[in-house]
């Protein structure tokens, strides 16, 4: 695996690999790989002659007092994940190359609407840095297919409009949350849990997997959604947002919808932000 970190040797090795008629696949990371990055370049690797991946720890999401400082860095280790798993090249920029003129005087991206609820308000401008920085790798890149993980579900969805509003080039393809064996879903930020609060976190999963069931049996989506919340207090979480909302549009369903809805949490255990979902259908 050849490891670059500016854009004209990136471009360069694209080039290469596109006058060989390959086409390219691609996995945007900010490092601390686990399982389930490695899953993402598995997909990739199955649905492309060639895959970059990308490390970058993207200041514009961050917002006051989030863990830009501490998010960890990881790289040498990443470096061996990434080979292990298929990636042909690793594009690991500093700073200055994805926000030549700095991160406070980049160009922004904006996607209206599906950025105003749930994470988005609950983390004014984060969706700006996500599908702002998305979209310079994106140009970088140039990849034919992009891969991103269903745990950051309104992530996902944020791209996927970018995407399709934007008349990018790139196809956007999910690939499914890989949990531990307790069902708690492999995120970086799980090692800041103490071994208490690790023992308490799959009650998230547990919460989703209840909702779900409780909603198959006929309970209005509304009434779940107090209940969930009440439940994941009870055993000392406090939850920015649990929510149940249409899968396409993270828009509230309607009261009688009962297809294609998609349960939402993101709550804090300690000092750590977990978020998961799970999908009804």
């Amino acid at each position: 695996m050849q490891t670059v970190t500016d854009a004209a040797a990136l471009r360069a090795t694209v080039r290469g690999w596109r006058s060989a008629g390959q086409n390219v696949g691609f996995v945007p990371t900010m490092g601390n790989l686990h399982a389930g990055h490695h899953s993402l370049l598995k997909l990739a690797r199955a649905r492309a002659d060639r895959v970059v991946a990308s490390v970058f720890v993207n200041p514009t999401q961050f917002g006051p007092g989030e863990d830009f400082e501490r998010y960890p860095r990881t790289l040498a280790q990443d470096q061996a994940g990434l080979a292990e798993a298929g990636c042909d090249v690793l594009f690991a920029p500093d700073v200055s190359t994805l926000y030549p003129f700095g991160a406070g005087a980049s160009v922004s991206i904006h996607v209206p609407v599906i950025t105003d609820t749930l994470e988005g308000a609950h983390r004014p401008g984060h969706f700006d840095g996500v599908a702002t920085v998305v979209a310079k790798l994106f140009s970088l890149v140039q990849p034919d297919l992009a891969v991103f993980g269903q745990k950051d579900f309104q992530q996902l969805k944020v791209i996927e409009r970018m995407v399709a509003d934007l008349s990018l080039s790139v196809k956007v393809m999910s690939a499914p949350t890989l949990r531990d064996d307790d069902g708690l879903a492999l995120s970086s930020r799980n090692q800041y849990l103490s071994p208490q609060e690790r023992a308490r976190a799959p009650q998230i999963h547990a919460t989703l997997v209840q909702m779900k069931d409780l909603f198959a049996q006929g309970h209005s989506w509304q009434a779940l959604e107090q209940a969930a919340r009440a439940r994941l207090e009870r055993a000392g979480f406090v939850p920015d947002y649990v929510a149940i909302r249409r899968a396409d549009d993270l828009a509230e369903p309607a009261p009688e919808q009962r297809e294609g809805l998609i349960a939402l949490v993101a709550a804090r255990l300690g000092g750590t932000r977990l978020i998961d979902n799970l999908v009804f259908d």
